[in-house]
């Protein structure tokens, strides 16, 4: 797949409500799924509006990351679900459209697009998964996920 990537800014932070954990890269494909499920869990029974897409934030390369999901407003949290946010700055970003087993290339193509054009990576990075949608069964291949890197100012 071509990416294109290219800069955005976000202005602001985006709140999160999100599972902190500590994972291994091998184990990412179980760990999501399930701190997504317990994040959605806590919102729909605490009755949470607002909450949007899923994200995963890889806080350092030691794979310390926050799953959760976007959220309008802050939370305070709910047990193991914690308010957080998504960094304001420059990023850069592009679209993996395919399984998230292939996000790696995602990933690959913004580090070496920074490196190109003389960007410094700033640490975090994330991702943010497009609702599904049923297609998507039939055709992954569609599958949407938006990668973004923060970059030094």
């Amino acid at each position: 797949m071509t990416y294109n990537v290219h800069l955005e800014t976000f202005a602001a932070t985006r709140p999160t409500a999100v599972v902190r954990r500590r994972v291994q890269k091998q184990e990412l494909s179980k760990v999501i799924p399930e701190c997504c499920g317990l994040v959605w869990n806590v919102i729909k029974s605490q009755q949470i509006k607002g909450a949007g897409r899923h994200v995963t934030l890889y806080l350092d390369d030691a794979m310390n990351v926050e799953v959760g999901v976007e959220l309008e407003s802050p939370i305070a949290g709910y047990g193991e679900v914690v308010g957080s946010q998504l960094p304001a700055g420059t990023l850069a970003t592009t679209t993996h459209l395919g399984p998230y087993q292939n996000l790696g290339d995602a990933h690959r193509a913004i580090q070496e697009w920074c490196a190109a054009n003389g960007h410094k990576l700033a640490g975090p990075s994330w991702e943010i998964y497009a609702h599904w949608v049923d297609e998507w069964n039939r055709d992954p291949s569609k599958i949407r996920t938006d990668v973004y890197y923060l970059i030094a100012p």
